[in-house]
């Protein structure tokens, strides 16, 4: 099984300003001249970290890293302002156009795999090709999934689900209002508080077999705001796009290099998501990844992974 490459140190790190207020860390790693990659984070919200460096062979690929509107290290933190699927499209373009490529490989995750079908839905002559992990399609469907009484996750974990509805006063009705008022209040306090629930939530359904630390992990306040915070933001707005939009507009991208990774007890994002999109991409590869879960860091997703980057290498060299 491929574990993760060796630590490798960023070519560069800047702060690009993309307007509205808005300035993204990005970072470059690997080979200058190899084939380009752009990667993108989930969440929304979460950031790239150095160990998402480590899914790429240095000498093949140049790497390009972002934290995307609000996430990670860029400014500002936990920004909801223009702060749209459409003006991500907006930041990815201009990224490829300040690194000077033409065409680059798609690389995300969760929500970044959203993020990366939508991109290349729009942008079909920039992407060589996508490498997916863990899908979310943003329909109405897979919002209730994660969130909502007596369908999906909150099956699998009542436990959690009660902690989740805690600052909600454990009543479910109109959950994602309720949640967006708390996580706009100005009341420090209440803000964090459903931040911290919320974020809480997901992190605790992220792995197959949860880390000892996972409370610990996913109440960091600087990441639980911001996670928690976007997340809302974008599902109570359908994340900018139409329903079932992803699975309609497939077409667009049925002739790039595909691969989709995505574990069989995955909770976060449930495998009918990865079967779906596979359906509409016949020429796709779906690798379903036994005994993992949705985290990239599993063991099998990350052997996955790995390989489907040289599975794609192998097509594009």
């Amino acid at each position: 099984m491929r574990e993760l490459l060796p630590e490798i140190q960023a070519n560069w790190q800047q702060w690009l300003p993309v307007g509205d207020g808005h300035e993204l860390y990005v970072e470059e790693v690997g080979n200058p001249d190899g084939i380009p990659v752009v990667v993108l984070h989930g969440g929304p919200g979460t950031g790239c970290n150095e160990d998402m460096r480590r899914f790429f062979d240095p000498e093949r690929y140049r790497v390009i890293l972002f934290d995307q509107r609000g996430a990670g290290r860029s400014r500002p933190h936990a920004s909801l302002h223009e702060n749209t699927t459409q003006k991500q499209f907006a930041d990815i373009e201009l990224i490829r156009e300040k690194v000077g490529v033409k065409q680059w490989l798609v690389f995300g995750g969760s929500w970044g795999s959203t993020l990366a079908l939508a991109y290349a839905q729009a942008h079909p002559e920039a992407a060589l090709g996508l490498i997916l992990r863990g899908i979310f399609l943003a329909r109405q469907q897979d919002f209730a999934w994660m969130t909502a009484p007596g369908v999906g996750a909150s099956q699998v974990y009542p436990d959690h689900y009660q902690d989740f509805l805690e600052p909600l006063d454990g009543n479910a009705d109109d959950l994602l209002n309720r949640y967006y008022q708390l996580l706009t209040t100005d009341n420090e306090l209440k803000r964090m508080q459903a931040a911290k629930a919320w974020t809480l939530w997901e992190g605790r359904m992220v792995n197959l077999i949860p880390p000892s630390r996972v409370d610990e992990l996913y109440t960091d306040p600087s990441l639980a705001l911001s996670v928690g915070r976007m997340e809302c933001h974008y599902f109570i707005n359908g994340c900018f796009i139409d329903e079932g939009q992803l699975l309609r507009d497939a077409h667009k991208i049925a002739h790039l290099p595909t691969v989709i990774v995505h574990g069989r007890y995955d909770m976060v994002c449930k495998l009918e998501n990865a079967t779906a999109l596979a359906a509409q991409l016949p020429n796709a590869q779906l690798w379903i990844v036994p005994a993992a879960g949705h985290s990239a860091m599993e063991p099998g997703i990350t052997d996955g992974l790995i390989r489907a980057m040289d599975w794609i290498w192998e097509r594009l060299k």
